[in-house]
């Protein structure tokens, strides 16, 4: 029973048995399924692409008694009543995990249409709007600093992503940090010889900026004399804190 015929499945079915389409009879489904029972050669397995449009519940089960088999099209067998079919003998199939990828790959799609409004740009150049928004005023362009001293007595928070070269070793040094100030806050993401780390220890100790956020170190693993390091860092008493609070979200369920 397909609501939309795909031919070559149609054309495979018909060339091994005698198929019955209700979608294509015209009939009400009470009349094609009682002339279907009523045939010399009974149908003794359906074939259905799902939805709500049949149901394959006792009515239908009752209607038609010499099935035997019934399989879903697709994945979902909501639309079978299972307990009504093992009463009855009759097994239940479906297509398993064919569609497994592509139903996969149709998820990632909607979201990068969701997140970016994929469909609704399209409805938008279709409908001829695209060039009725003309004249925006332009942002004005990022304001250059000549040298991260200069971008630091402007920047409450400085963040270092540079490649490591002769250039950019230790180009946060005492001077950027100091000019960065004491609320200011310096992250690193880049290379860890980028900054003067024995300057930002310093600096960090005396209260001279107000923290670091470190992805890399200038001296692996541990940084300036492992002083980067906080001091609960793998401690018993962190770890008996961090164990507790994951069996503190663990749901239990009786049986």
């Amino acid at each position: 029973m397909f609501r939309v015929r795909e031919l070559r499945f149609h054309a495979a079915l018909r060339e091994r048995y005698r198929v019955l389409d209700f979608f294509t009879s015209g009939e009400p489904l009470p009349a094609f399924l009682a002339a279907a029972a009523a045939d010399q050669d009974p149908p003794r397995a359906l074939v259905t692409a799902g939805g709500d449009s049949v149901r394959v519940d006792a009515a239908f089960l009752d209607a038609v008694p010499s099935l035997r088999f019934v399989f879903s099209a697709g994945a979902g067998l909501d639309h079978i009543h299972l307990g009504e079919c093992a009463r009855r003998g009759v097994a239940v199939a479906n297509s398993g995990t064919v569609y497994s990828t592509d139903v996969a790959d149709h998820a990632v799609g909607m979201l990068v249409d969701v997140l970016h409004r994929v469909s609704a740009a399209e409805r938008f150049i279709r409908r001829g709007l695209w060039p009725l928004q003309q004249g925006a005023t332009i942002p004005p362009a990022p304001r250059y600093f000549p040298t991260v001293h200069d971008l630091a007595c402007e920047s409450d928070v400085l963040v270092v992503a540079c490649a490591l070269s002769k250039e950019t070793r230790h180009i946060v040094n005492k001077d950027v940090l100091d000019a960065l100030g004491k609320d200011g806050v310096v992250i690193n993401i880049g290379r860890g010889l980028s900054i003067d780390e024995e300057e930002l220890v310093s600096a960090l100790a005396e209260g001279r900026i107000a923290g670091a956020g470190l992805d890399v170190f200038e001296k692996e693993p541990q940084g300036a004399c492992g002083a980067l390091l906080h001091g609960q860092c793998g401690a018993e008493a962190s770890l008996r804190g961090f164990h507790e609070g994951v069996l503190r979200d663990v749901t239990y369920r009786e049986p």
